[in-house]
């Protein structure tokens, strides 16, 4: 998920081990661990891995060798992973026994913080993704959207725009997750009738609509959809009034607003007229 160049909270030294080349001082702290002993780790907010990068980074790792020393904090009698998964991983394909790695002492808080961060980095998160994990972090860690935003290096709009997106439907969210649709062009969404939701999910990557392209349809499905719910209130209204008008055996007139209130009247014209409402009222 694209989302620019991040200002990082983590502190110059946890930065400088998600970077994409090593300095000297990460060099310096790494030492081999047995790939055996370490284990993936459970706040990995990534769910899909491509399968032709994998396979291109273990070639390059076969014939180089594992430039970039992975992250790792102390877990049981090993190790759990923290940054680097595709390191491992390719690491494992092209049979290596150890990894170079750095091993750090981090809580669970900032073990999600850390595997983000790394993830957006590298723009391999769908938003969906980092939605999950924003959550996570607000519901599992008592976060709030802007302690996320500040942990995350982003801004507290941003983090409320991407956790919006897990209101829309699952059939939607896929759509994410598999990359056919942008966050930009799934925002407009959030809010609108499933079915409505859907079909334009479903335009949009038919035609390749832009996500301002997508702004106008929403809105355009939304004010269709809300002059719908007036005409069938409306409806309801007269068909309401028609009853009353029947039962009373007096012409009803009934208002209602938007907001639920209303009016009644009754017309009636003579004094007679009247006392048979009463006594219909009354039960009599």
């Amino acid at each position: 998920m694209q989302q620019g160049k991040k200002k990082m909270a983590l502190g110059r030294g946890l930065s400088a081990l998600l970077a994409d080349k090593p300095t000297p001082e990460v060099l310096a702290q790494a030492r081999p661990l047995a790939i055996s002993s370490i284990r993936p780790n459970r706040f990995q907010p990534r769910t899909q891995f491509d399968s032709e990068q994998l396979a291109a980074l273990t070639e390059s790792v076969r014939r180089d060798g594992v430039l970039m020393p992975i992250l790792v904090r102390p877990s049981g009698d090993g190790y759990e992973l923290i940054a680097g998964e595709r390191r491992w991983r390719a690491s494992q394909a092209a049979g290596l026994l150890d990894i170079p790695a750095v091993v750090r002492e981090v809580d669970d808080l900032q073990a999600l913080e850390l595997a983000i961060v790394e993830n957006e980095q590298r723009n391999d998160l769908t938003a969906i993704e980092s939605a999950r994990a924003y959550q996570r972090l607000i519901d599992e860690f008592s976060q709030t959207q802007k302690d996320v935003a500040e942990r995350i290096g982003v801004s507290r709009v941003q983090v409320s725009n991407i956790i919006r997106l897990l209101q829309l439907p699952d059939s939607i969210q896929q759509m994410i997750e598999n990359r056919a649709l942008a966050m930009g062009q799934a925002r407009p969404l959030v809010g609108l009738e499933r079915s409505s939701a859907e079909q334009l999910a479903r335009k949009c990557i038919e035609e390749g609509w832009s996500a301002r392209k997508m702004e106008e349809e929403a809105k355009r499905a939304a004010k269709q959809k809300g002059g719908e719910k007036r005409q069938a209130n409306d409806a309801d209204v007269a068909a309401l009034a028609d009853e009353l008008t029947r039962k009373l055996g007096l012409p009803v007139a009934l208002s209602c607003s938007k907001k639920g209130a209303g009016e009644l009247r009754i017309k009636y014209s003579r004094p007679e007229e009247l006392d048979g409402v009463l006594r219909r009222l009354r039960g009599h």
